[in-house]
């Protein structure tokens, strides 16, 4: 049986272009259970959100603002959550929201043995991310060339009197990540245990919740991982674990990743300049010279698994074996 979640947004912090990423993103959690949405529908701000209300089922919660300043929105859905958690049969929350109100509701969701999951745009504080379980930044699940009319609208609207007040929060580091999966890896290998790809990504997102490989430009965990140095993946079946390089020399982690990437393009090969970027972003510092040849196609005809060739268009390095 799925687990069963709330669905509760804050209409003043977020806008409606999201709610088919928001949904389609809740769906690899669970069934969600309930659908509300709490804000003043008195006011035009939030005339972009009734027609979604109808497409997606989702219930609107009318919350007069009573006194000028003050968000009647937040205390509606966090007297909404606690009746829920109290007289619903949930496995967990989905709290839409960009405002860091929120971090007290999800933090006592939690001691309650509820899965929180976070939702926001990219000015979220970071206390409200680190209350969740896993959080997730909004402008991650939009396309890549999405543009509507009303986003472009919103960017020319005066901003909600919060939203001057709170600043972009930075994401972990690659440096951050790679240090922190080194010592998972390092804990695991002092018990006599193999690190999982699964224990990795789980151990991330609760080290910082707002972990998400989109942000890095990555659709999956492990080609993320695969491009930090000091890192390798094996994959034995379906069962992929990650070790580390602790007991090879640069070059030698240097000339396996190169096999490796040229073996992983089958008959047709890798092109040169494809080749050469993969390595310079895992081997930040990566330089021919440093190898003894001038150019890089010399470097590469020095492996005697690898033949090139030239179809007019590009020079390809294939895999030939020993």
């Amino acid at each position: 049986m799925e687990d069963r979640f709330a669905l509760l947004i804050d209409a003043d912090n977020v806008s409606a272009k999201y709610i088919k990423p928001i949904l389609d993103e809740l769906s690899k959690y669970g069934n969600v259970t309930y659908k509300r949405i709490y804000g003043d529908w008195t006011k035009t701000n939030n005339a972009s959100w009734k027609e979604e209300l109808l497409q997606n089922s989702i219930t609107p919660i009318q919350q007069f603002s009573y006194t000028h300043g003050k968000n009647a929105t937040d205390s509606a859905m966090i007297i909404d959550a606690m009746d829920m958690l109290y007289t619903s049969q949930l496995e967990g929350f989905c709290l839409v929201s960009s405002d860091s109100d929120f971090t007290k509701l999800a933090s006592r969701l939690r001691e309650s043995g509820k899965t929180v999951i976070g939702m926001g745009e990219d000015k979220t504080p970071s206390p409200f991310r680190k209350a969740c379980d896993i959080f997730t930044v909004l402008e991650l699940l939009l396309e890549d060339n999405t543009m509507e009319k009303e986003e472009r609208e919103e960017k020319n609207a005066e901003p909600h009197p919060r939203e001057k007040e709170q600043k972009k929060v930075t994401a972990p580091s690659r440096d951050q990540i790679e240090e922190a999966v080194v010592k998972i890896i390092t804990e695991n290998q002092n018990d006599d245990r193999e690190t999982g790809l699964g224990e990795v990504g789980s151990r991330l997102v609760k080290l910082y919740p707002d972990f998400d490989v989109r942000r890095y430009g990555y659709s999956l965990l492990s080609k993320f991982l695969e491009t930090f140095p000091k890192l390798k993946l094996i994959q034995e079946g379906t069962k992929v674990s990650v070790t580390l390089y602790e007991d090879k020399s640069k070059k030698e982690r240097l000339e396996e990743y190169i096999i490796q990437q040229i073996r992983i393009n089958g008959r047709y090969g890798i092109s040169l300049g494809s080749l050469g970027n993969r390595i310079r972003m895992k081997f930040g510092d990566f330089k021919v010279r440093d190898y003894g040849f001038s150019q890089f196609k010399q470097y590469i005809q020095s492996f005697p698994q690898v033949e090139l060739e030239d179809d007019g268009e590009r020079t390809r390095a294939v895999y030939v074996g020993e």
